[in-house]
């Protein structure tokens, strides 16, 4: 029989176990299970007395036994503010400025805010309470975190699916801005005129002072023309070039930043935009120096990208409210119309953008609360963080309408003619804004910053969950590092096909289809699974040890939890597969395969779920029944760390009954003389090794215990 060590020794996985918060004593026990068919190698924590590791590997024919090191330490907060400012910065993203605004115009003005408020009371508010409840109860990621029901633990990997593809579209928007930020430190803004290479005969910069004002038409140089100036012919010809006419922002994002292509069917739409590809090599760079010394790095860096923000948006407000036009931006902005209510699709809007403008079901509440000591009030965040979301929604709408009021007062049109959502406002609307103030390229900069540091804060919290669940799961804390540089390296890669001229509809078709039905899906059956199959009342229970007592109105929670929120995220689905349309972007309408390629990507994030139970099950013996009924009990694993069970300690180990390997039961073979031999020559090798160990390390005491 050969015997194997782990490189640590003795002291330094001492010295680790009291880092770790460890007891005066730590105890390295070695186990070994024999399995028949299959190999099996694992590693779990089990406490004894704080932490005790125990390795268990076989191979064909023989017995390998290993003693591990005392476990990494996992990782926490600094201090809870830092916690606080990245749940902050991780809701409050681009949706805040680009989404918001735009759907309060659209459904209603001021009256949006009802139904809005309604949904953060029904959907968002019990959903972000939740996530972050059992996450710092459980102290785990998203893949690990189901061992409080292990049918479902492929609900973890489907949040962590659904994670993996947002940030992959996610930096690639961050790289923009960035691209956007080098273009602004200029004399004169780049998209300001029709003067440049990428323009093309459609490009206006409309100026309601010389022209659309009195009829005229504006030509590509910015001359404006008459009909009675000009031949019929020529006019023909400036009216059909002015029906088509787009603005030179518009034109500077999608011929020159883009160099989009006609569609998918375009052969040399593969081509790498360089410029673009080392924006995305930056910001690739800047998420891993945010991450790479884990949630303490993290936690600094949110102090910039939560606060800066605001600064700007201040800033920026008090330069709005002083341009011509401002009064009606936002009269459009906030003017009710009450009829709204009565319409289903205004509620509908509500309900998606509390959803995702909090972003629960992708794993990165559940990551970021696992970091939290475990009795932190997560109550008081939940209420904390979700009001100010909603409140820095409401105004960035004062900004970005009083902005746009001015830009529809310069081109002498109505409001609703240059309102837009998404990149469209950030990108096209808001520039083109910009470029018509004093000194542009100043508030250019602040602004692109400003969508920099909001896009940072929510990508860092997503790529730290599938860093988290990787780490959890595989136990590579000591490869903290490498992980990280894996996923960026891995998140990089895949990035770039959408810094191709193809690359804005691929971006497109992962904003349609990999955060949308997947994540609605897995609202429902998260709520489900914890309320239904554990127990609202265990479930409750569990928060009351986090909090001291049950959390301020008990019953609003469990109802919400219940049935409330469970209704509202179904029926959010349900109105998203009716309001369903085939991807598209502008007049370019995807092609079938594309949208088969989405829903392919929606169903592999949800598949997960199922395949994972059914594999569950299958390697289970006994009745079927009891092989589900089983997995639907949480395993011993489940619960806070050490000091905080009350009562959910495991059992001690013992070779006569069937051990927990990740946790799944598995029965121990008949042990033969053979066998038995060896595990008494393995005890006199193990107190062999104590003897020379404590000769080797003066004052240390630590046993090596063998099995019984």
């Amino acid at each position: 029989m050969k015997r194997s060590k782990f490189p640590d020794s003795l002291s330094r996985a001492k010295e680790r176990a009291e880092d770790y918060g460890a007891m005066k004593e730590v105890k390295l026990v070695t186990a070994s299970v024999h399995f028949s068919g299959f190999k099996k190698s694992t590693t779990k924590l089990v406490s004894d007395a704080k932490d005790i590791r125990i390795t268990v590997n076989k191979t064909d024919g023989e017995e390998v036994m290993a003693d591990s090191g005392a476990p990494v330490d996992r990782g926490a907060w600094d201090n809870k503010l830092e916690f606080l400012l990245s749940c902050l910065s991780f809701a409050v993203g681009l949706g805040n400025i680009w989404r918001f605004p735009y759907l309060c115009y659209r459904n209603g003005g001021g009256v949006f805010l009802i139904p809005y408020v309604a949904m953060l009371l029904t959907t968002g508010l019990p959903l972000f309470f939740f996530e972050l409840c059992l996450g710092q109860f459980g102290q785990e990621g998203p893949l690990t975190i189901w061992k409080i029901c292990p049918l479902f633990t492929g609900l973890g990997l489907s949040m962590v699916m659904v994670a993996f593809f947002i940030g992959l579209y996610y930096n690639v928007i961050i790289a923009w801005a960035f691209f956007y930020l080098f273009s602004s430190f200029t004399a004169s803004l780049p998209w300001a005129s029709c003067d440049h290479w990428w323009n093309t005969e459609a490009c206006r910069r409309f100026d309601s002072k010389n022209c659309t004002l009195h009829d005229g038409l504006m030509a590509m140089n910015g001359s404006c023309y008459y009909r009675d100036e000009v031949t019929p012919e020529q006019w023909r010809h400036l009216n059909a070039t002015f029906m088509q006419s787009k603005l030179p922002a518009d034109e500077y994002f999608h011929n020159f930043m883009l160099d989009i292509s006609e569609g998918f069917h375009e052969e040399d739409g593969h081509h790498l935009q360089w410029h673009l590809s080392l924006c995305l090599i930056l910001a690739w760079v800047v998420v891993f120096l945010g991450l790479f010394r884990g949630v303490s790095g993290m936690g600094k860096a949110v102090y910039f990208t939560a606060l800066f923000p605001y600064c700007v948006l201040l800033i920026l407000f008090a330069r709005a409210v002083t341009l011509d036009g401002y009064s009606n931006g936002i009269a459009f902005y906030l003017t009710p119309k009450w009829e709204k209510l009565l319409e289903v699709k205004v509620w509908a809007d509500a309900a998606m953008q509390i959803f995702f403008s909090l972003g629960p079901c992708w794993g990165g509440l559940i990551t970021l609360a696992s970091y939290n000591k475990f009795n932190n009030n997560c109550l008081r965040d939940a209420l904390t963080i979700t009001v100010a979301n909603c409140l820095t929604s409401f105004f960035a709408g004062f900004v970005i309408f009083g902005i746009v009021g001015f830009m529809a007062h310069e081109m002498g049109v109505p409001v609703e003619a240059v309102a837009a959502q998404g990149a469209g406002l950030a990108f096209i609307a808001y520039p083109e804004a910009v470029a018509r103030l004093p000194i542009s390229p100043l508030w250019a900069i602040l602004f692109f910053v400003m969508l920099l540091t909001l896009g940072l804060g929510s990508q860092f919290t997503i790529v730290q969950t599938v860093i988290t669940s990787v780490v959890d799961v595989f136990e590579l804390r000591e490869h903290y590092m490498k992980v990280c540089v894996g996923m960026c390296v891995v998140g990089c890669s895949l990035g770039l096909s959408m810094c191709t001229k193809h690359g804005m509809y691929i971006l497109q078709l992962l904003d349609d289809y990999s955060g949308t039905y997947s994540a609605l899906m897995i609202g429902a059956i998260e709520l489900t699974v914890v309320c239904w199959v554990y127990g609202i009342d265990n479930f409750m229970e569990d928060i009351k040890k986090m909090l001291g007592d049950y959390p301020t109105l008990k019953y609003y929670w469990k109802a919400t939890w219940c049935f409330l929120t469970p209704l509202s995220v179904v029926l959010i689905l349900v109105f998203t597969f009716v309001d369903y349309s085939p991807s598209s972007y502008g007049h370019y309408a995807y092609p079938t395969w594309a949208n088969v390629l989405g829903w392919s990507i929606s169903f592999t994030c949800i598949a997960a779920i199922p395949i994972r139970a059914v594999i569950l099950v299958s390697t289970k013996s006994g009745p079927v029944w009891a092989r589900i009924t089983a997995l639907c009990r949480p395993t011993a694993g489940w619960g806070p760390p050490d000091g905080h069970k009350d009562g959910r300690e495991l059992p001690p180990i013992d070779s006569r009954t069937p051990l927990a390997l990740e946790d799944e039961e598995y029965e121990m073979e008949p042990e033969s003389s053979s066998q038995r031999a060896t595990r008494n020559w393995s005890a006199q090798a193990d107190e062999d090794d104590e003897e020379e160990e404590e000769e080797e390390e003066d004052g240390l005491h630590m046993k090596l215990g063998s099995r019984k």
